[in-house]
């Protein structure tokens, strides 16, 4: 028996009073905490396009069960992720819209370890500490209107390519070993008088991991900020919502379906967008009201430049 399906086994609570984590090994399956700020606006249209640059923190160590409460299990999970980004948007129209593609490729230095406890002892224990690179994200399809002053919104489609370091017998793994289909909207509105409200709406909609017979359920999440623009700074708040909406698909799970996971995120955030200058963006978000998962902190900085 492989260790991820161990972990999923005993987490499960078939033989221990364990969470049962949602979705394979308890992690989404794009990152969470990415836009916050004029998430419905793309880059210009310029001769050799837009580069982009996102190195983000997030460290949990507390596991929640379906009720909210933390588990008895002890775990920690640091992941230092640096995402570098490519957009080129054209001055062609597609159903009114600005038409562009892109993409992303990241690498994660993670840090995990998982200790499972019944009857005051140590039952399982496990850890791993990959840095490599992750699943490679596709943007063929990315849509910009403008439909009235200081109004964005926009639509993509991604694609997420099992490309990235996957090993089925690590506690942890930069690459998921499935395909996602990813289809995304976002809008933006900054008033007159320059209070901005910015939010993003995306699906994750999971293939089969055929190592492990695992199949993730369909994944909503809302990224949100709400901020006074002053010059080229923006400050505000910002956060997301992760919401599973099916259940996991395994024989690995006890009742033949998986729990969902939920969570919150808030906390600070600030832009800086100032034309010709390369645009930064900067969050810490705290996670609250987790279940079936971790709960923990993000910290986030984006910065873009167009050429």
């Amino acid at each position: 028996m492989n260790k991820n399906l161990a972990v999923s086994l005993t987490l499960a609570g078939m033989a221990l009073a364990g969470p049962a984590l949602a979705t394979e090994a308890g992690a989404p399956t794009t990152a969470m905490g990415v836009f916050d700020f004029g998430s419905g606006f793309l880059p210009p249209a310029t001769p050799h396009g837009s580069v982009g640059f996102r190195t983000a923190w997030y460290s949990a160590d507390d596991l929640k069960t379906a009720d909210g409460s933390s588990s008895p299990n002890d775990f920690s999970l640091d992941v230092l992720s640096i995402g570098l980004s490519y957009i080129y948007m054209t001055d062609k129209t597609f159903l009114g819209a600005r038409y562009g593609f892109g993409g992303v490729a990241p690498f994660f230095d993670m840090d995990a370890s998982l200790r499972v406890k019944a009857g005051g002892r140590t039952v399982f224990e496990d850890d791993a500490s990959p840095f490599a690179q992750a699943d490679l994200q596709i943007l063929p399809v990315m849509l910009e209107w403008r439909p009235r002053p200081g109004m964005g919104v926009t639509a993509q489609f991604q694609i997420q390519a099992p490309t990235g370091d996957y090993d089925e017998d690590r506690l942890v793994s930069p690459g998921l070993n499935h395909w996602a289909f990813s289809p995304i909207v976002g809008f933006s509105y900054i008033t007159p008088g320059g209070f901005e409200f910015s939010t993003l709406s995306q699906l994750d909609i999971n293939t089969r991991n055929h190592a492990t017979d695992y199949r993730n359920g369909i994944e909503y999440r809302n990224e949100f900020a709400l901020g006074q623009h002053v010059g080229a700074w923006t400050l505000g708040v910002g956060g997301y919502y992760y919401d599973q909406l099916t259940d996991d698909d395994s024989p690995s799970l006890a009742d033949g379906d998986g729990n969902r996971a939920k969570t919150w995120a808030a906390g600070p955030a600030l832009s800086y967008v100032e034309p010709g200058m390369p645009a930064v963006w900067l969050h810490a978000y705290q996670e609250f009201g987790a279940e079936n998962r971790a709960e923990g902190y993000n910290m986030a900085l984006r910065v873009a430049y167009s050429f």
